[in-house]
This record gives C-alpha cells, structure tokens and sequence, in this order.
C-alpha cells in the first residue's frame, strides 16, 4: 500500500477546520475557497440528495444547511482515515434543525487534487429528537 502525501492530509485537514466553522457559524466562504470549481458531491437525503455538480451548487447547498441548522452545529471528529488521493473524517454533531434537536453521526469524504477539495461524499445516520409538548 502506498503511503499518504503528507499534503493530501494537510489540505483535507484544513478543509476540514473550515467546514467544521461553517456548520458553526453559517461562514462558509473559506471552506468554499478550498473547492475546485469543477468540484462535485453527493448527499444522502433531502434536495440536494444524489450527485451535485459545481461549485455553485455547492455554496447554494452549504449555505441551505446554515438556513436548517441557523444555531449551527458543535462537531466533535472521533476517526481520520486517509489512502493516496482522499480523506475521511468520522464525527459527531449536535445543535438543531429547524428548531428540534438533532443529533448525527457522520462520516464525510474530501477528495484532494492539487491543494483542492475536488469531491465530496457525505454519509449519515440522523437522530431527531421530537420537541416535548
């Protein structure tokens, strides 16, 4: 197997820090400085579930995710696993949508090209919390 270029992991990482802001604080411009323009990705559920393509697309969709989640998300990574091209990050969030607690469990997936984020792969397991009367 051959080993991970230290670059790879350092542009996911500091992708990452930057998505992980945005899900804080709804800023999402400096995660999107890190993406290709040619940059796709995949969602599970939802609008924008399957393939998305561009990087229009992707700020319409990380800004959506600010609009649904308007209190913003506390991560906590848990795992970071990582082979020649592409990075994923194991992580817990917890905060709110549209007003209901919610908690996740999820695993995402950059794909590095240069010292860019060309793809994205999101994978999930949602636990919403209903509201009590």
């Amino acid at each position: 197997m051959a080993e991970t270029k230290p670059d790879v992991i350092e542009t996911a990482q500091q992708a990452f820090e930057h998505f992980t802001q945005g899900l804080a604080t709804g800023k999402w411009e400096p995660f999107l400085d890190t993406l290709t323009e040619d940059f796709t990705f995949w969602f599970p559920v939802g609008v924008y579930k399957g393939l998305n393509v561009g990087k229009a697309r992707a700020s319409a969709f990380f800004h959506y995710v600010s609009e649904v989640m308007n209190e913003g998300l506390t991560v906590t990574l848990q795992r970071v696993t990582s082979n020649e091209t592409t990075v994923v990050f194991e992580f817990r969030s917890e905060g709110y949508l549209r007003g209901t607690p919610y908690h996740n469990q999820t695993a995402v997936s950059f794909d590095v090209r240069g010292d860019k984020i060309c793809s994205y792969r999101e994978y999930l397991a949602i636990v919403v919390q209903p509201k009590a009367d």
